[in-house]
């Protein structure tokens, strides 16, 4: 005669079958979590490659908008941070000299200078460029992971000599036809005996070089800083998926 299991048999039996799947759920659950866990790192990292690109597009862009705002007429001369000053001699001479009525000449002088940078400054481009297309990985870390102004330094390390080589003779080919030199002779000549309290008199067109520099340099840093810290300045996907890891 069959007999039928009592009412808590079954119950137990159910239970325990809740309980068997639970477990092997909770097993599947596990060793899911343990192969995510085991993932390569890379996959959820950075690449080098997606980071060489993006460090590149960062500093094509800084310097772009460096040069296309020094680089054009009153670029240094209408921005107080970049204008080339007079050079020290014609500084201290300048008091005596605007009294004596040559006013006009200094200004002639002095924007003669930043004129000189301003047409100088475009042939950074293709300098630039070609810096960029030298970066090694090691490069590439070492600028993302560097201070505020690390790729800034690189373009100081690998570009200064070949921009002061290119700047040059623009800035002399210019002063020259502006006859600044003469004019920068001239301010000086008109001090007198007083001339040789000045110390060393600057040449004009080495001057004007480094003065230009020195301000390309600082606007391409201004450019790294803000695409580093301004999440507003990093204006593609790839600049803010590089820089947005930091």
């Amino acid at each position: 005669m069959d007999r039928k299991p009592a009412p808590y048999a079954l119950a137990a039996a159910f239970s325990l079958s809740l309980c068997a799947a639970a477990i092997a759920r909770a097993d599947q659950l596990s060793d899911f979590a343990k192969s995510m866990m085991q993932q390569p790192a890379a996959q959820n990292a950075l690449s080098d490659a997606d980071i060489g690109a993006g460090l590149k597009e960062a500093l094509a862009r800084g310097t772009r908008d460096a040069i296309n705002e020094l680089g054009r007429t009153d670029g240094f001369w209408n921005n107080p941070r970049f204008r080339i000053p007079l050079p020290g001699p014609v500084q201290k001479l300048e008091g005596m000299l605007q009294g004596s009525g040559m006013g006009s000449q200094l200004d002639a002088l002095h924007l003669s200078f930043n004129r000189a940078a301003e047409q100088a400054v475009p042939v950074a481009a293709d300098v630039f460029s070609k810096a960029v297309q030298k970066l090694t990985l090691n490069d590439v870390r070492g600028i993302l992971n560097g201070p505020d102004d690390a790729a800034t330094q690189y373009f100081k390390r690998t570009t200064s000599d070949t921009l002061t080589a290119r700047f040059k003779p623009i800035v002399t080919k210019i002063t020259t036809k502006v006859g600044l030199v003469q004019q920068y002779n001239g301010v000086i000549s008109s001090a007198g005996p007083m001339a040789s309290m000045l110390g060393d008199k600057a040449d004009p067109n080495t001057y004007v070089t480094q003065k230009a520099l020195d301000g390309l340099f600082l606007r391409v840093g201004d450019e790294e800083k803000a695409i580093r810290t301004d999440p507003a300045a990093r204006s593609s996907d790839l600049l803010k998926k590089v820089f947005g890891s930091k």
